[in-house]
């Protein structure tokens, strides 16, 4: 069996005192259902660093046509933080759904320093395919999933066994180096003729950024739902004549689209009383879903919500008016974002809200 501690990244480096406990590590993987989920599992793989880049391309291969990548790592350099402040997190940025071999090419000259270096992680996801792979800055893989089988059958043909009880490198004390933090004789071979310049990882995933046309998440919600559960949302939706236009959109996408909408009223919300009920109008149909989905489900997603909605109901004031949209059903008055209006109006709501008669006493 391959040995781990004999083919580590190099931007993961034990402490003295690990290394012989990580001469023991060998390859393998462990699975086991989702939390809360009922056909999706979690996947953690331990390889070596040359087997990591096989396995993406093997993952790709059984994926859909299109996918998106994931890229994490550090606007703020963890290694020079202040003791007294915060830890330092990673930014996370997702490209467009691309062809898959597209991502591919435009990822070629990047693949070596995103392996390495111990700042940066990355994935491949397609959510429609309940498909999630990603190496982290911990330099381990895990993977999300609705077919086991697949992902088995995809370990073994890489010669990855599976281990009930997989040790990891994580339970050891260990360093995270940028790539710019080891001798240029440390390097492998592979990364030894770039640049310091192209050696920073700030650098050259800002490159990636722009290469794919990434943009900013913010990673405090999250979720994921399997190819069934997608179906059963989508069915919830279509049957529903107001939110049928919905039906073909990721729900993934909506809960996102509702926490953007959130942080956009926390801090200044810019647009006029059409654009700000259609934000309500979101919300009202993820809370369809959850009246209308299985328990399970509906659990997951109130989860998912749990802090965006808090930030919501502390942006609110007014709170013994209404905001409703005409014909507002007397079971609904228990849903607090219509309770009152967002204290950072800006002027085209506050414009907006004055002529339909909300500031007068």
């Amino acid at each position: 069996m391959s040995q781990i501690y004999s083919d580590f990244p190099v931007g993961l480096q034990l402490w003295p005192q690990a290394r012989r406990k990580a001469r023991s590590l060998q390859e393998g993987y462990a699975f086991s259902l989702l939390e809360k989920a009922t056909d999706t599992y979690h996947f953690t793989v331990a390889a070596g660093i040359g087997q990591v880049l096989r396995i993406f391309q093997e993952f790709a291969a059984g994926m859909p046509e299109e996918a998106f990548f994931i890229l994490e790592f550090y606007t703020t350099d963890p290694a020079f933080s202040e003791p007294s402040q915060n830890t330092p997190t990673p930014s996370v940025y997702y490209s467009p759904y691309l062809p898959v071999t597209e991502l591919f090419e435009a990822l070629s000259p990047y693949w070596d320093r995103l392996l390495h270096d111990g700042f940066v992680g990355f994935g491949l996801a397609n959510n429609r395919a309940s498909l999630e792979l990603f190496y982290s800055e911990e330099k381990i893989l895990t993977c999300f999933t609705d077919n086991h089988i697949r992902l088995t059958d995809l370990m073994s043909r890489i010669g990855l066994p599976h281990r009930k009880d997989l040790p990891l490198h994580t339970d050891l004390g260990h360093d995270h180096l940028s790539l710019l933090c080891l001798k240029r004789s440390d390097l492998p071979e592979e990364l030894q003729g770039y640049s310091e310049r192209e050696l920073d990882y700030a650098h050259f995933c800002r490159e990636v950024v722009e290469t794919l046309g990434m943009y900013p998440v913010e990673e405090s919600i999250s979720f994921f739902f399997s190819r069934k559960e997608q179906m059963q949302i989508e069915d919830i939706l279509r049957k529903h004549p107001e939110f049928e236009e919905f039906a073909e959109e990721e729900f993934g996408t909506l809960l996102l689209d509702w926490h953007d909408f959130v942080s956009e009223c926390s801090m200044s919300f810019e647009g006029d009383l059409w654009e700000y009920r259609q934000g309500l109008r979101l919300r009202d149909m993820i809370q369809h879903v959850i009246e209308a989905t299985t328990p399970v489900v509906a659990d997951r997603i109130t989860e998912a919500l749990e802090e965006s909605d808090e930030r919501f109901r502390q942006s609110l004031i007014d709170h013994r008016k209404r905001l409703d949209n005409p014909g507002c059903n007397p079971a609904e008055e228990d849903r607090f974002w219509h309770q009152g209006v967002i204290r950072n109006a800006g002027v085209d709501l506050r414009r907006d809200l004055i002529r339909c008669g909300w500031y007068k006493p």
